[in-house]
């Protein structure tokens, strides 16, 4: 506490005082002005659910407590814009520096972004730390500077690396930023409805928020169920996990006091010689790497959360029925495994990991629903919903990921009840109206003789529901499913190989085109991720040259060079390929690979002339167009490298390439990649539409931003079409 500045500190998922970043830097500078912002117009379709926000308003209060105990208020503010607040309390106390610790779904990228260049821009100094992970996801790259796209690849190098010893005390005192600023109390800001009290008060009989209390979980954990977590962890009924989930998504828990607690445990088990316990650790550290992964996904690919990873899931023609979406909400499936899930899911806000699984499954799988709907269920109800997480269950289990589950693979609910419900316990629980139904039939009663079934006061269709679909009805529509998607794909590729204008139907429907219900909607707005230039993310202090997770070459800006002539070459020679950002690391089966075809990339000519000679080619070399695109090919070094983009989407009217080119003030999107839309004149400096800079400088500058560099790629031919935002960074 040395310094003289006045900081504000800007709380989120970070609700405690022990190592916390940024109280941790702000205490030390100085003064500090803690404030929680709650801008539920800022969330859109993800304003948390009711348990969700209960917890919330429990944590707060403890945080508010804790923070008194040190000499500080925190401030609570229930505003209509986030920035408009952080500057109502930089005027009030005069403040000169605002820190926060980073969040990585696509929401806080953008706003965050936004946010700190307009505060950088008034002369307030901005700072973001890592207060979430135990690895910034710019930080973890494959040994040729690739993001990975596994999660056994991503978690290996984590391991390998060396995590910073940290501080878990909390600052011994703070000292208050004088100034007022209009404050409210924590009812006054709405996170709890008086409907929905009543219900809430059940929660707390389970469950203790606050930061003191999480950190009294993780020791309880560690000391008393950790060793059995190997065996216990099947187990969906009890507490036979951590339950730290909440803690975490909430920043009341450090992942990084997590991880070391655990660590620890495991090499003293290790030198004792206990393989229980080692294999314990080693799982449940797995599941922290989960979480890990879940961001870092996010962070790489932030369109994720409306779309699949897996380009060729665009083309899976799922079925937009809400009747079989508010019978699997309700539990009314006639699977008592998801049945019983999905109302302790209503009823509780939690169900155990392996239920989730088995549930979101049968969603996609047996109902062929969209995966969105699901998540956004899930989001909207459960009392740890954490964003990130969810969208990497969700693509997991829809068979969106490389690593995923096969999109073929069927999960039975009988034969998973069988496994980790032997004795019935679970279902009788939740669906009283089973619960005489013998152990032998208790997961499939429709097998059941009538006799059993009437002894066991069990009529199916009237106190409990038949199967809304048979088993091998499932599994033969989805295979049908299946069929179809890759008949599109095919189709999809072919059409962009031989040139026709031919109709090719694309089931790559978002969100708002899948028409969601309004019990998961709940004013749903335009996600504003799907904008390019909006997809920055948060600066840390230690960055080294914004080097994040890419490598780049170096480069001068006078060796850039932009060739405006862009002449139609419809007859070149195009091959559709594999993504190779997914493909590469791949750990599916070739049927799945055959799925995962891009349809925006093809092979182009290599260019090994020297720099004169290069200028000299037909300037059909540099330029063609593309589904209604011009592109222009960008090189630098005397021409002799290429950006791993190749060249950058330009949109003219009519195609045509003349004098009257003008910016095209928008960004296009085409099936999982991101174009962005650029024009020169005259061979002058290119004009870059997202930051209006007018000079070559200000275009490479853009480049570098969203651009990533592979050097491996400069030595090939084969190039992406219009500028692929594969790792915006």
């Amino acid at each position: 506490m040395g310094g003289n500045s006045k900081t504000i500190v800007w709380f989120r998922r970070d609700l405690r005082v022990e190592d916390n970043p940024a109280l941790a830097a702000a205490a030390r500078d100085g003064s500090v002005f803690p404030v929680y912002i709650w801008c539920p117009k800022e969330e859109g379709q993800f304003y948390p659910g009711r348990v969700s926000r209960w917890w919330l308003k429990q944590s707060l209060a403890h945080l508010e407590k804790s923070l008194r105990s040190l000499g500080a208020e925190l401030v609570l503010i229930e505003a209509q814009s986030t920035l408009s607040a952080l500057l109502d309390c930089v005027d009030a106390i005069g403040a000169t520096k605002v820190v926060y610790n980073n969040l990585y779904d696509p929401i806080s990228l953008v706003r965050d972004h936004n946010i700190k260049q307009t505060l950088v821009e008034l002369g307030i100094s901005v700072q973001s730390y890592n207060g979430d992970l135990l690895y910034e996801p710019w930080e973890v790259y494959d040994d040729e500077g690739n993001a990975f796209t596994t999660f056994d690849a991503y978690w290996d190098k984590c391991l390998e690396m060396q995590l910073e010893p940290v501080s878990h005390l909390p600052p011994w005192q703070l000292v208050p930023a004088a100034g007022a600023v209009q404050n409210c109390s924590i009812e006054d800001l709405g996170l709890e409805k008086e409907s929905e009290k009543s219900s809430n008060a059940l929660l707390g009989r389970g469950w203790s928020p606050g930061w003191s209390n999480a950190d009294k979980a993780l020791s309880e954990f560690v000391e008393h169920h950790l060793l059995d977590y190997s065996k216990d962890r099947l187990k969906v009924w009890g507490n036979s996990t951590s339950l730290l989930s909440p803690y975490l998504h909430f920043g009341e828990l450090s992942v990084r006091k997590v991880f070391h607690c655990v660590r620890l445990k495991q090499i003293l088990w290790v030198r004792e010689e206990n393989t229980t316990g080692d294999e314990s650790a080693a799982l449940f550290l797995r599941s922290i790497g989960l979480r890990e992964y879940s961001r870092y996904i996010c962070f790489n690919y932030p369109f994720t959360h409306e779309r699949s990873l897996l380009s060729s899931l665009k083309h899976f023609p799922w079925r937009a029925d809400h009747a079989l979406f508010k019978t699997w909400r309700q539990g009314r499936t006639g699977y008592p495994l998801v049945d019983a899930g999905m109302r302790e899911l209503w009823a509780t806000g939690w169900i155990h990991n392996k239920i989730r699984v088995i549930v979101s499954s049968f969603c996609v799988k047996f109902l062929l629903l969209p995966w969105q709907w699901g998540m956004k269920y899930f989001w909207d109800t459960l009392l740890d919903a954490d964003l990130e997480s969810d969208i990497l269950g969700w693509q997991y289990i829809s068979g969106s990921l490389p690593d995923g589950h096969e999109l073929e693979f069927l999960d039975s609910p009988q034969v998973q009840g069988l496994n980790c419900d032997q004795e019935g316990e679970y279902v009788r629980h939740w669906l009283p109206e089973l619960a005489r139904v013998p152990n032998e039939w208790i997961h499939h009663p429709w097998d059941a003789p009538l006799a059993v079934l009437k002894s066991a006061g069990v009529e199916l269709g009237l106190n409990y529901p038949n199967p809304v679909v048979d088993i091998e009805s499932a599994r033969d529509r989805l295979t049908d499913a299946i069929s179809i998607m890759r008949e599109i794909e095919l189709a999809s590729r072919v059409k962009n190989s031989n040139g026709t204008n031919e109709e090719v139907v694309d089931n790559a429907n978002s969100v708002e085109d899948l028409d969601i219900p309004k019990v998961v909607l709940k004013g749903r707005t335009f996600c504003p991720t799907s904008s390019s230039n909006d997809q920055n993310v948060p600066s840390v202090q230690n960055l080294k040259n914004e080097l994040l997770n890419r490598k780049r070459p170096k480069y001068k800006d006078d060796e850039m060079v932009l060739q405006n002539e862009l002449p139609n070459c419809e007859d070149m020679v195009r091959k559709s390929r594999m993504d190779d950002d997914l493909s590469s690391t791949a750990e599916s089966s070739s049927a799945k690979k055959q799925a995962t075809s891009s349809i925006n990339s093809f092979t182009v000519p290599s260019y090994s002339a020297s720099p004169n000679s290069a200028m000299e080619q037909s300037s059909s070399k540099y330029g063609f167009s593309y589904m209604g695109w011009c592109v222009v090919l960008i090189w630098w070094s005397g021409f002799e490298r290429i950006l791993h983009s190749g060249f950058v989407g330009m949109r003219v009217s009519n195609g045509a390439t003349d004098d009257s080119m003008s910016v095209q003030n928008s960004v296009e999107v085409r099936g999982e990649m991101e174009y962005v839309c650029m024009v020169s004149k005259n061979g002058q400096s290119p004009l870059d539409c997202s930051k209006g800079a007018h000079s070559i400088g200000g275009i490479l500058s853009f480049l570098e931003k969203f651009y990533v560099v592979d050097e491996t790629s400069l030595q090939d031919s084969t190039l992406c079409v219009g500028g692929k935002l594969a790792n915006p960074v």
